[in-house]
């Protein structure tokens, strides 16, 4: 095989209790990604569409990603990489992990499958340092592996897939602004008092385990961030007022996708995601926001070859 094209999903991290180490995958949210084999060694950034994205292979995400796996597994193949953006950066729907676990994917399609998916994670990590300034895995589990994930560990990698319950479905509502991982990590405190840690764990394990339950009651229960989203709230606007939205026209939980400015929402069922949809987006169209709304199943599969 001697070209790949992918589909590489979004996807939201941290899902309100589970900084740095939850996430789940999106399905109709994501970009095409076209590696080819070259006759040269190493790796090229081809066409982008769809974003202004720098083609200089160090300062791209995708193809930092690509030269972490050849440097791990060196081919005497070079690869091209195409990207058809349409998860817009800073957007808080996983822009860069889908850019990241894409290319290291395709690469190892394209090998032969030398690593597992799970294996990739590490070598996808690099794209993410380099976009957020901080090695973690949250997106790029989901990305990979599909469904709901939990990273144990970003320093071993200790990566754990988790059932999704068959009537979830994601509502995300994207406001058309830039807020930059970088930026969003740079507020957060690096000490919280330790009852906010004691509730935030008790709402970490009881979220998994309503999964594995299929509880949608406590999994409601289970999804508030007592840590990261009373500092990142004030960066985006209106926050409060379309997560309180959201959960009156019936949505389990509600709570900043990723690093922002996109709010996602959980419910059960697609007639009540709709719904709450409809009531997110009308805070936006009080401040005259752009913005994008995205109803989505939990994507299992994660990354798809589609030629």
């Amino acid at each position: 095989m001697d070209q790949i094209e992918i589909f590489c999903p979004g996807s939201v991290a941290n899902i309100s209790c589970g900084f740095d180490v939850l996430g789940f995958c999106l399905d109709p949210i994501g970009d095409i990604m076209r590696v080819t084999k070259t006759v040269t060694p190493g790796i090229t950034i081809g066409t982008i569409t769809g974003q202004d994205l720098p083609k200089d292979p160090q300062k791209n995400v995708a193809s930092v990603a690509a030269i972490a796996l050849l440097n791990a597994h060196p081919s005497k193949y070079g690869f091209r990489i195409d990207i058809e953006k349409k998860i817009k950066p800073g957007s808080g729907i996983g822009s860069s992990a889908a850019s990241a676990a894409g290319a290291v994917f395709a690469i190892n399609e394209l090998m032969g499958r030398p690593y597992s998916r799970n294996e990739l994670v590490q070598f996808a990590m690099a794209g993410e340092a380099l976009a957020s300034g901080a090695a973690h895995a949250d997106n790029l589990a989901p990305v990979l592996l599909g469904g709901f994930t939990l990273v144990r560990s970003n320093a071993s990698l200790d990566i754990i897939k988790l059932p999704s319950p068959p009537e979830l479905v994601a509502t995300v509502i994207h406001p058309k602004i830039e807020l930059k991982t970088i930026h969003s990590r740079a507020i957060l405190k690096k000490t919280i008092p330790l009852d906010k840690a004691v509730q935030q764990w008790g709402n970490l394990g009881a979220f998994v385990s309503a999964l594995y339950t299929n509880d949608y009651a406590l999994l409601s229960r289970s999804l508030k961030d007592k840590v990261i989203e009373p500092y990142r709230a004030m960066l985006i606007p209106k926050f409060k007022e379309v997560k309180a939205a959201a959960i009156k026209a019936g949505a389990l939980g509600s709570g900043i996708s990723g690093s922002g400015p996109s709010i996602y929402a959980l419910s059960r069922g697609i007639k009540i995601a709709e719904e709450v949809g409809v009531a997110m987006k009308t805070q936006f169209e009080e401040l005259e926001l752009e913005y994008e709304v995205h109803i989505s199943k939990i994507n299992n599969e994660g990354i798809k070859i589609l030629h």
